[in-house]
């Protein structure tokens, strides 16, 4: 096999940490796929991972890349994966030991999807991860369903903007915090009642809710928790939500970390294909510029997702 570039750090540290890196690409195991990668996704835990405050990747992981999701064409694939063939076009989540910012990576088979034709490489690539955070959120935590409300904390960002559309293709009543810049973007993803966090407070809007979708914890939490109705659910991906105040107010609460779902990541790929979920893309950067890349991530103001070109 021909060398590959791929992005890594030696070390944990800031964005001056991350380097090019030229290394012998691994083949897939039995059940994967060997995939060339043509945009890789930048989410909040590559830079978690960077600063080495992300409990599962500590110095026995180093030299470590980034890159937890990707979108490509397959290479190779193992003896047991039969899903796809070489040339296909496909995404999906890459596992805990990354390697997504880089021109080949190894994915599992059941973590990919076919990528949807309407989409070109940099858009799918948005998806995965981000996509499935909020669709399992959503939906296999919180249950949620037609006709009921949802209240969906940081509704612009890579996470929030796929919630929005998903609670609103569900046939929910969606409403979102976002800040003063953002209202008409997230009014532009289908939500019923946008609150500018900045000019008003939430709890003057939001009432009797079935679920609160909490990407943002800290105050906003807790001023979330008496806006439930008895039974509601509060789901986060953040700290994991107070049991105990959970019970005060008669509502459940959970944290969750998402998993890989092909046949789930197919199921989001259907509503992009049907225009019903659209990502979107701030910006794009090439693979050589990963570092001011996650820097933009990192400022915590991204609306929709930030992409790496690969190829």
């Amino acid at each position: 096999m021909n060398s590959i570039r791929r992005i890594r750090f030696h070390r944990f540290g800031d964005a001056d940490v991350m380097q090019s890196d030229v290394v012998e690409p691994s083949g897939p195991d039995a059940g994967q796929i060997l995939v060339a990668v043509r945009a890789a996704s930048v989410n909040p835990v590559d830079y978690k991972i960077r600063t080495g405050k992300y409990p599962a990747v500590k110095n026995d992981r180093l030299p470590y890349s980034p890159g937890r999701d990707v979108s490509g064409t397959v290479v190779s694939c193992g003896a047991q994966a039969t899903r796809f063939k070489p040339g296909d076009e496909v995404f999906g989540i890459v596992d805990i030991h990354g390697g997504g910012y880089s021109e080949q990576v190894v994915l599992d088979e059941r973590a990919v999807a076919p990528k949807p034709a309407t989409l070109d490489h940099v858009h799918a690539a948005a998806i995965p991860l981000a996509g499935q955070t909020a669709w399992q959120g959503l939906f296999r935590h919180g249950g949620l369903q037609a006709g009921q409300s949802v209240l969906i904390h940081g509704g612009s960002g890579g996470v929030g903007h796929f919630a929005v559309q998903f609670a609103k293709a569900r046939g929910a009543r969606v409403l979102t915090t976002v800040s003063s810049d953002n209202v008409g973007f997230a009014r532009s993803l289908g939500a019923d009642e946008v609150i500018d966090y900045k000019t008003q407070r939430f709890e003057d809007v939001a009432s009797e809710l079935d679920m609160v979708f909490d990407l943002i914890d800290g105050e906003t939490r807790e001023r979330s928790w008496p806006l439930l109705k008895k039974g509601g659910n509060l789901v986060s991906t953040l700290t994991a939500p107070s049991q105990d105040k959970a019970r005060q107010h008669g509502v459940r609460a959970t944290r969750y970390t998402v998993e890989a779902d092909g046949t789930e990541l197919a199921e989001i790929a259907a509503l992009v294909r049907d225009g019903a979920v659209r990502p979107h893309l701030q910006r794009s950067f090439p693979l050589a510029s990963a570092a001011e890349a996650m820097a933009a991530v990192e400022t915590g103001h991204t609306v929709g997702k930030i992409v790496l070109t690969v190829t």
